[in-house]
């Protein structure tokens, strides 16, 4: 319900007519199909409850005993997705949150705050902080700390609402747990049924029951159902967690008691961070590839910027500078910023390397590994580009444009010096002359300019790529490449496409090979 009315105040205006969700004296219930087709009450306000109404009714019944009732449809999915916006914001106080799709309107977040209790002043005053937050937003939450989920799930759920929030250790949780009804133990309604049939009503009236004859006791799979709950409690059997967010293995964290309002007090708190991270990474071996910089802000929101590198690195002071480059501008603070993370997102081992003290060419390649992660973080990854070689024997086709930060190209095969550095795209037409049919130009005109041929080395032969048709759905043909020298000095990369003979036999209808300028060499 505290979703829902969150969502009506914001979109509320002054002017609009009355909200029944929004007026707390006025019975409102959200309805949604049941397995059979019925509408039934999913969720309800406190006047509702107050009216003798509960979730799962019929909506039918609750109108016949409050014709006064609003209802309106449940929309489940919009809650998940809030849920998991909820778990998100929630990542202030824990790098691991799960999400809790317990039924019945239990569900919740699973918070892994081990070794994070001492930021906050301890875990009580942590679960304090929560639930003050979350009542601030509107939402009324119960909280627990203990060493299982199972145990903290029970502790929250059957703990007074209005009394500060249960932290219990190990010792002290299966006397705890003894004295909590058994749907502290998340078992569903024909596992409870059952067990209320043998007089079983608290969690401590399973203690002195041996695990398999309780398990017997029960049909289908209830008793080993109601087996593996108790014992998650207790800490018996392990529980695992999913995260919504995979928790980062590399991060630097801070928390502040006053939010940080304005851009200076961000930039001044980076250097503490960048510096944790760094030195973690250090320890490890490891460099950092990307990294993203997340402010919480106290409005419930977070806020990001990333930054890459080309090489895996843990320089600081290189850090600070692509951020700066990036534009800490862009991070929108809103209301302020209660914490700052900053993550490594893409790690690599950093490799010793021995250079000789005069390597020119090591220090080029770092001046220009540095100004490319510079250029990237100012411009944008999508505008610092590098070519690519491509599986393709076709010019045209065998390199493509990626981002500078992609990683590495791997090396160019053959002999560069062949080929120009710069194609025309698309290839400009060509009047030639050629001693034979087959053979090398000796004269060609191109760009109203005839040009004589002194010198000439091919064919370097291309076979068409017949799985691809041709841009134009003409019939692809082959081509003969040549390198050629006119008298003034000029180097050109020319090719014949067509194949006389072959792929010409001088019929009607037919395209004659034709002569084009793809290059020109240095």
């Amino acid at each position: 319900m505290s979703v829902r009315r969150r969502s009506l105040e914001r979109a509320h205006a002054p002017a609009s007519p009355p909200e029944p969700a929004l007026d707390p004296r006025q019975p409102f219930a959200l309805t949604l199909k049941n397995g059979r087709g019925a509408v039934v009450l999913h969720a309800l306000n406190p006047a509702a409850r107050a009216a003798g109404l509960r979730r799962g009714q019929g909506q039918a019944d609750a109108l016949a005993m409050l014709p006064h009732l609003a209802c309106q449809p449940a929309d489940p999915a919009a809650d998940d997705r809030a849920l998991e916006a909820l778990a998100i914001w929630a990542e202030r106080w824990s790098p691991s949150v799960s999400l809790d799709p317990s039924p019945n309107g239990l569900e919740g977040l699973f918070l892994d705050v081990t070794g994070a209790g001492h930021l906050f002043g301890g875990e009580r005053a942590l679960l304090a902080q929560i639930r003050e937050r979350l009542a601030e937003a509107g939402i009324a939450a119960r909280a627990a700390a203990a060493p299982t989920p199972g145990g903290a799930w029970a502790l929250a759920r059957w703990s007074d609402p209005d009394g500060p929030a249960p932290v219990v250790g190990q010792e002290r949780l299966r006397e705890r747990l003894a004295e909590l009804p058994l749907a502290a133990l998340r078992l569903d309604a024909a596992a409870l049924a059952q067990a209320r049939r043998f007089g079983l009503k608290r969690i401590g009236d399973l203690y002195a029951m041996p695990r398999a004859g309780l398990a017997r006791r029960f049909r289908g799979t209830g008793g080993v159902e109601l087996v593996r709950r108790l014992d998650q409690a207790l800490g018996y059997e392990g529980e695992a967690l999913t995260p919504v967010r995979s928790p980062p293995r590399y991060r630097a964290w801070q928390a502040f008691a006053e939010p940080l309002g304005d851009l200076a007090g961000v930039e001044a708190r980076l250097p503490e961070l960048v510096d944790d991270l760094a030195a973690a990474l250090e320890r490890d071996g490891q460099g950092a590839r990307s990294l993203t910089l997340t402010g919480f802000r106290t409005d419930g929101g977070t806020t990001s910027l990333a930054i890459r590198t080309g090489r895996p690195g843990r320089e600081p002071s290189v850090w600070l500078r692509l951020f700066r480059e990036a534009g800490l501008g862009r991070l929108e603070l809103g209301f302020g910023i209660d914490a700052l993370m900053l993550a490594a997102e893409l790690v690599e081992p950093v490799l010793a390397r021995q250079t000789a003290l005069h390597d020119e060419a090591a220090r080029q390649a770092e001046g220009l590994a540095a100004l490319v992660d510079r250029l990237s973080a100012r411009l944008g990854e999508d505008r610092v580009l590098a070519p690519e070689q491509v599986d393709s024997w076709i010019p045209e086709r065998a390199e493509r444009w990626r981002p500078a930060l992609a990683g590495s190209p791997a090396p160019l095969e053959g002999d560069p010096g062949r080929r120009p550095i710069l194609l025309f795209d698309p290839p400009e037409p060509v009047d030639a002359i050629a001693e034979l049919p087959d053979g090398a130009p000796a004269r060609f005109t191109w760009r109203r300019l005839s040009r004589r041929v002194i010198r000439a080395d091919g064919p370097e032969r291309l076979s068409p790529e017949w799985w691809r048709p041709a841009g134009d759905r003409r019939t692809v043909r082959t081509r003969d490449y040549y390198r050629v020298e006119d008298e003034a000095g000029g180097r050109y990369w020319l090719f014949r496409e067509g194949l006389y003979g072959r792929e010409y036999g001088g019929g009607e209808g037919e395209r004659a090979p034709s002569w084009w300028m793809h290059g020109v060499l240095p």
